[in-house]
């Protein structure tokens, strides 16, 4: 005797709820993502195989752009710190800034000194989008007798003393060597012999001894 065979039925889900969930969720992550703010100075970083991740705390970045201006700026966390650079160079140079001065730039978060010291009331006087289209001189560092960069940098160990201040520098893939060498002079005047190179990381070229050893490495560290 056969066996009885069932009826087949289509299965229907209802997939409203689910939808519902999923364009809820959308939502919330497009509102609650605080996307990275434009860069206040655009740099072409030189490429490297580099993996090591750049420190975002107690940073002072030295930037070099393609026309070899010198810039200085400091993490947005280390709000006293960018204080106390400025109120140590205000009183070494008794340049006259105020206190609003000093403190709104210290606020800002994308705030940067790229001027020379005769210029850095009137700079520190500019408004965000004043700043866009100024044309900045930079930091002066190409004379051995007018390198402001040491005295920057001197107020800015003083502003760290007691932490570990992580220097960065980050210069464009067309700036030229003169600017790096009066950079890394005011490095060696304040003692400050470590620091990082900001590049833009690319892969490991496949084949080399490089990409071998990283594969090797890859694969023990997954079977471990």
């Amino acid at each position: 005797m056969g066996r009885a065979k069932l009826p087949r039925k289509s299965t229907n889900i209802d997939m409203t709820a689910m939808c519902d969930v999923a364009f809820l969720l959308l939502s919330f992550f497009i509102l609650a993502t605080k996307f990275k703010p434009t860069e206040a100075l655009q740099v072409e970083t030189p490429n490297s195989v580099s993996t090591k991740v750049a420190p975002e705390k107690d940073v002072v970045m030295i930037t070099i752009d393609k026309a070899g201006k010198v810039y200085l700026s400091v993490s947005d966390a280390n709000t006293a710190q960018k204080q106390d650079i400025l109120d140590q160079i205000n009183t070494d140079k008794n340049l006259g800034l105020t206190k609003a001065e000093i403190q709104g730039f210290a606020k800002n978060a994308t705030g940067y000194i790229g001027v020379p010291f005769s210029q850095l009331k009137s700079f520190l006087d500019k408004t965000p989008d004043e700043l866009k289209n100024a044309n900045l001189s930079g930091i002066p560092v190409l004379d051995s007798t007018n390198n402001e960069l040491i005295e920057w940098m001197h107020a800015a160990a003083s502003a760290f003393q007691g932490m570990r201040m992580n220097i960065l520098l980050k210069g464009d893939d067309a700036s030229k060597y003169p600017s790096f060498k009066g950079v890394i002079d005011a490095f060696k005047k304040n003692d400050q012999m470590k620091f990082q190179m900001i590049t833009n990381p690319v892969a490991v070229p496949a084949g080399t001894d490089l990409y071998k050893t990283n594969m090797t490495l890859g694969t023990k560290e997954v079977s471990s």
